[in-house]
């Protein structure tokens, strides 16, 4: 197994502007995938006043072996939760707002129209969205929720190139279905940003990565962000290397000679990182 090199540790939260947020969210029991993926960005991006809305419940009714949100026992869904997190964004003092969630499999519209609620309250309150939505199996009457609630930004995860995809995914959440998602929303609206983000650590080969860019751009995204896959515990599937700087910089340059609009690509870097919101916020605003 890799030893974890040093430029992928991270300090431990803390903070005045961390510990208001994490005040906030309790308070209206409200989830972030900051904290329930564990992710290395929690103290840097909470600090400055963002964070990512993990909707429709804290538990998923998929089982990805990287992934360190609950799995199964799923519960029922908060009604008031559109109002809570749109008056969070508020309180936040929020412009530019991230809203993802888990799976519900187990729901008759596999949560897409509260999905949908959420990013209206949020809109409502004049505040740019970005939804990073799981891939409702693919079906298009679930998507269109989503479209028609109109986010400002749509991102949907790729993960990992497509030979290690059945590994590392849930056997529900298919590579192909991921670029078909991702395909269906800009053939309905080809000026909407999307997005997508790799992972890599687990053992995937250069040319695999460039052949997943090409997927990407294939289907009209926008925004890619690669990062470093680091094991949220021992429930979750090992790291098999820590790539160096110099591969995330090399891939950075090569999405861009692909042709994305922007390339977040480090050790450290997640789908909601705080330069590709930047960049998305500057785009939208003009």
């Amino acid at each position: 197994m890799s030893v974890k090199p040093g430029y992928v540790k991270v300090n431990i939260p803390s903070g005045e502007n961390y510990l208001s947020i994490k005040k906030n969210l309790v308070g209206k029991n409200l989830h972030t995938v900051c904290q329930e993926a564990r992710c290395p960005n929690i103290a840097e991006c909470w600090d400055s006043g963002t964070a990512t809305f993990m909707i429709l419940g804290s538990n998923c009714s998929r089982g990805c072996r990287f992934c360190s949100v609950t799995h199964g026992g799923m519960l029922p869904v908060d009604p008031e939760e559109p109002e809570k997190v749109r008056d969070s964004v508020i309180e936040m003092n929020l412009k530019y707002a991230v809203i993802t969630s888990v799976d519900r499999d187990d729901l008759p519209d596999q949560g897409s129209g509260h999905y949908a609620k959420v990013i209206n309250e949020v809109r409502q309150a004049g505040v740019l969205v970005e939804a990073l939505i799981p891939d409702f199996s693919g079906r298009e009457e679930f998507l269109d929720k989503i479209f028609d609630a109109n986010p400002d930004v749509l991102a949907h995860n790729v993960e990992t190139v497509r030979r290690l995809t059945p590994i590392i995914r849930d056997h529900r959440a298919t590579y192909e279905q991921s670029l078909k998602v991702l395909k269906y929303f800009k053939i309905r609206n080809s000026s909407l940003i999307t997005k997508s983000s790799i992972m890599l650590g687990h053992g995937e080969l250069d040319h695999e990565v460039v052949k997943t860019m090409d997927d990407l751009r294939g289907a009209g995204v926008d925004i890619l962000t690669i990062g470093q896959y680091l094991r949220p515990s021992r429930k979750q599937i090992e790291v098999t290397e820590y790539c160096s700087k110099e591969r995330f910089k090399m891939f950075e340059n090569i999405g861009y000679e692909k042709g994305f609009s922007f390339v977040a690509s480090g050790p450290l870097v997640r789908t909601s990182y705080r330069a590709a919101e930047a960049w998305a916020s500057r785009r939208l605003v003009k």
